[in-house]
């Protein structure tokens, strides 16, 4: 193949868009994502409290890799300080599970 002619220069291809994480922490994100469809899908069939349980199961596990995870590899984990990340994903998951054993049985 030749050169273009002197001034004219061939475009690059457009990137293909990635589908994939890029990091270890994206695929750990997807599985916290799953998670949480796991958990909303319990909830929707009626036991709303193993539903909460599930979902407070995954946040811990989100709060935990973010703690060990290096911060380039953390993926969508990251958003604010490691310290801030984690003290909220294990509040939520703790508040969570203590609201699910907390409010007693309605009648029906």
């Amino acid at each position: 193949m030749s050169d273009p002619p002197e001034g004219l220069e061939t475009p690059d291809p457009p990137e293909q868009p990635r589908r994939y994480p890029s990091t270890v922490g994206g695929a750990f994100y997807l599985c916290v994502l799953i998670t949480a469809g796991v958990a909303i899908g319990i909830v929707t069939t009626g036991d709303w409290r193993a539903g909460l349980r599930v979902l407070s199961a995954g946040l811990v596990a989100a709060g935990v890799l973010r703690l060990l995870l290096p911060q380039r590899d953390a993926g969508m984990l990251a958003v604010r300080h490691r310290l801030v990340d984690t003290t909220l994903l294990i509040g939520v998951a703790v508040a969570f599970y203590l609201l699910a054993g907390s409010i007693p049985d309605q009648p029906t």
